[in-house]
């Protein structure tokens, strides 16, 4: 009985290797655009893209970012300024989009532009800073998606979300975990929609990386400004220790378990968008894989005692 059990193990694991290993053809006639290439995830899943011959057509921030990554590319990569959180930029890249691709479509489109802060424990917070996290990260890759959907069907393509871990599991306050949730909800209902229409969508969940949106001077930076405007009634009630732990903490997290190696999520991207067979979800990153995805189905006492049990302590 359990040799065979042992060989249907065996055979379920090698087909599902074959399986995923087939890659599509023709990819030199596929164009994908790329949100947030300056730096981290995108700028690398670009040049990954480019270098297999794919038509890359990649959003930066900053005239500098895609200056950078033109000079690191072939000819074939395309770049253009885009805001996620202006509505009029995005519109003014969809009509380029549009021009550049023609009667092909679109066939990969992923929302990969982020940003993690202002974050900080949420009665420290304003609404303002929360909308300044979702325009980004949610409401910026619901714009650019819904203005491009008309190319991604027309094409049957492909569309990728990055989400991150803490789309499953909360582990701060502030905008960014709200954000990701968010992006896991819509990529569910954008998934179910286009199906009949050919149309894929994969989430990539991605643990602790080293990208520019955890730069650890910014947070501390950001969290002192954020700390010193707050009401003074909260501050008494939290106390300087608190903000001394909750900073350490954060330093501590961030160093012991950011992965510098940003190679795991951009083999998911790229899978994602070149196997005949995309996953709906990808996990990246060891952290998530053995603590964080564990962790979203234990019961709720004991992932919110793992997740609390080092917190700082209120001074009142």
């Amino acid at each position: 009985m359990w040799l065979h059990l042992l060989a249907l193990l065996v055979f379920v694991f090698l087909y599902r290797w074959y399986r995923y290993s087939l890659t599509l053809e023709n990819l030199s006639d596929k164009y994908v655009l790329i949100t947030g290439c300056d730096s981290g995830f995108g700028n690398q899943l670009a040049k990954k893209l480019d270098k297999r011959g794919l038509r890359v057509l990649a959003t930066c921030l900053t005239e500098q970012g895609a200056e950078n990554l033109k000079k690191e590319t072939s000819s074939r990569l395309q770049t253009i300024i885009l805001d996620i959180a202006n509505t009029n930029s995005v519109q003014s890249a969809a009509k380029w989009v549009s021009a550049v691709v023609g009667d092909k479509g679109l066939w990969g489109l992923v929302n990969n532009a982020g940003t993690g802060m202002p974050g900080a424990p949420n009665e420290w917070l304003s609404r303002e800073d929360f909308s300044r996290v979702l325009n980004v990260n949610l409401l910026g890759p619901i714009d650019v998606t819904l203005r491009l959907l008309p190319l991604i069907r027309k094409s049957k393509g492909r569309i990728v979300n990055v989400s991150s871990i803490v789309g499953r599991v909360t582990i701060c306050g502030g905008g960014y975990c709200v954000s990701k949730f968010g992006v896991e909800a819509f990529s569910d209902s954008v998934r179910r929609e286009l199906k009949p229409f050919g149309v894929q969508v994969s989430i990539i969940e991605p643990g602790y990386f080293n990208t520019g949106l955890n730069n650890m001077q910014f947070m501390k930076d950001t969290l002192n400004t954020i700390w010193r405007n707050v009401h003074p009634e909260i501050r008494y009630s939290y106390g300087e220790k608190y903000f001394q732990d909750y900073v350490y903490d954060l330093e501590r997290t961030f160093t012991s378990l950011s992965n510098a190696d940003l190679t795991p999520v951009t083999d998911c991207m790229e899978h994602a968008l070149t196997a005949v067979y995309p996953k709906t979800r990808y996990s990246a990153g060891w952290d998530a894989k053995l603590f964080f995805i564990p962790l979203s189905y234990v019961p709720t006492v004991l992932a919110d005692y793992l997740l609390t049990w080092t917190a700082p302590t209120p001074a009142h």
